[in-house]
């Protein structure tokens, strides 16, 4: 395990990074995993989105579904819903909060490639929106979609196994692209 900003990240898991051809399955597994997610957490689950470039119709991507999952309070969710999503097979990550505060963060699947990545805040965070804007702009602009795949599928090519290289080597393309994507949001709304 590597150090991220004081926190224990570990290595992409079973090989190097791969970016696989969009599956148009994603839309269904996500499906498939909101329920179980809904299921098992009733009334905490205030929303639950598919994020993440498997929510981008013909977007290349890890093979990895993120969910974001909405609660009312992180507190009372870090102290009654951790042990209801590891009853689904999800591992809680405790040491990501100090990496990525606001949030708790879970795995599941094999030890890396994992096959889910659940991610839980409450939906006043700004993060949450910035995911959501992000996911929209790519999904209404094919071009920037497209521009997006190009440069994941040189990073895992470059990154190997380091997947803190490839995340850090698209923050650049995904801070830009936020920032038009709020600017798009907002000129949509003022119409």
């Amino acid at each position: 395990m590597r150090s991220n900003q004081g926190v224990n990240v570990e290595k992409y898991g079973a090989g190097s990074i791969v970016v696989s051809d969009y599956d148009p399955n994603w839309p269904a597994l996500f499906a498939q995993e909101r329920t179980r997610i809904e299921q098992a957490l009733g009334a905490f689950a205030l929303a639950i989105e598919h994020v993440g470039s498997t929510a981008v119709p013909g977007l290349p991507s890890k093979p990895i579904i993120d969910l974001l999952v909405g609660v009312r309070s992180l507190e009372a969710a870090g102290q009654r819903c951790i042990e209801r999503l590891e009853a689904l097979g999800y591992i809680y990550m405790p040491d990501y909060a100090s990496w990525i505060p606001g949030e708790l963060f879970f795995r599941k699947g094999p030890p890396g490639p994992w096959t889910h990545h659940l991610h839980m805040m409450e939906p006043s965070h700004p993060r949450w929106e910035a995911r959501l804007v992000f996911r929209d702009y790519l999904r209404a602009h094919g071009e920037v979609a497209r521009a997006y795949a190009e440069i994941k599928r040189a990073l895992a090519a470059s990154s190997k196994d380091d997947i803190e290289a490839y995340r850090t080597g698209k923050d650049a393309f995904v801070q830009e692209t936020t920032a038009k994507a709020w600017a798009w949001r907002t000129a949509a709304r003022d119409q």
